[in-house]
């Protein structure tokens, strides 16, 4: 006995032509297309703890000096904008991604964020930003007793 397989799309889709569709779809599928829409920005791990908060940017093979941290009233914003001018005559690339590297995230700040704690540092490929709290704002933990 002889299996088919027939499209599980509805039947006036493939009128046409039924491998019409499934080009156009392989084209669009195609890593080359879909490379070019989606935005390439670092994935960001944000935590709190009960003194701060640590936003976990991670950005490998950049230099400390690449980062620009801007805070504007509730607002912080980290930056890259990192350009490589050398070119290379005896290489042909067939595709070449990494010849720059910029992006930008900001962030929402809460009100309980003390402005003059906040610190940045560079290790092992991800920027750690330690935002630090009001000390108004720090919850004093206690065990509540049950009657």
């Amino acid at each position: 006995m002889a299996l088919i397989k027939f499209p599980t799309k509805t039947v006036n889709s493939d009128v046409v032509n039924p491998y019409v569709n499934s080009i156009f779809d392989n084209f669009f599928n195609d890593s080359f297309i879909t490379d070019r829409l989606v935005t390439r920005v670092p994935a960001v791990n944000i935590s709190e703890d009960e003194s701060s908060y640590k936003v976990e940017l991670a950005a490998p093979g950049l230099k400390k000096s690449d980062f620009k941290i801007n805070v504007d009233k509730n607002l912080i914003t980290i930056s890259v904008e990192k350009r490589d001018e050398k070119e290379s005559e005896d290489k042909v690339y067939s595709k070449k991604e990494f010849s720059y590297l910029s992006f930008t995230r900001s962030f929402s700040l809460p009100d309980s964020v003390d402005y003059t704690r906040i610190d940045a540092a560079y290790e092992d490929g991800v920027l750690i930003v330690s935002v630090g709290k009001k000390e108004d704002a720090i919850v004093a933990k206690r065990l509540i007793e049950v009657k």
